[in-house]
């Protein structure tokens, strides 16, 4: 029985060397506003298309434990992070649009080492903050693209990976 310790720490040791090594210590969902009204004004809501996409990625990310959500001062912006906030019982917190990518990146990573947040920026942030946060570049956007979800997952060695794809 002088053994059963050691014996003990081996295993428990081993089923810490076996956890993947890429398993992500942090998750940034980030999506772009959803469909806005086309008013000519610098802040207009959201359509009532844009409404259901907003919907569509509360019940999408309904599972996803978050531990915050993120918009611009937006209409557009606030509106699209609203239902998923609300969903989990999160405030939306309100980052500058004009925020140098980088910056806000280096904030987000700073202030959540674990877990998984959502941001919801613009066309010509959301492609910029992900390159950010992954130090890998993200595809540019059009102004007529409203369903990309892009998902930067950092391991705990702060190594990061980028993941393109659609919402719906």
């Amino acid at each position: 029985m002088k053994f059963a310790p050691v014996l003990l720490a081996l295993a428990l040791l081993a089923g810490c060397a076996s956890m993947p090594k890429d398993e992500a210590r942090t998750t940034f969902i980030l999506v772009r506003h959803a469909e806005k009204v086309a008013d000519g004004s610098k802040d207009p809501p959201l359509t009532a298309d844009g409404e259901q996409r907003a919907q569509a990625l509360s019940r999408r990310l309904a599972s996803t434990p978050l531990s915050a959500v993120y918009a611009t001062g937006f209409q557009r912006t606030q509106q699209t992070a609203a239902p998923t906030a609300h969903a989990h019982k999160l405030d939306v917190i309100t980052y500058d649009a004009k925020l140098p990518a980088p910056q806000l990146a280096a904030q987000l990573r700073r202030d959540h080492a674990r877990g998984t947040v959502l941001v919801v920026g613009h066309s010509n942030t959301i492609p910029d903050i992900a390159t950010a946060l992954c130090g890998c570049p993200a595809a540019p956007m059009s102004e007529a693209e409203y369903d990309r979800l892009t998902t930067v997952r950092i391991d705990a060695e702060g190594h990061a990976t980028l993941d393109e794809g659609r919402q719906d």
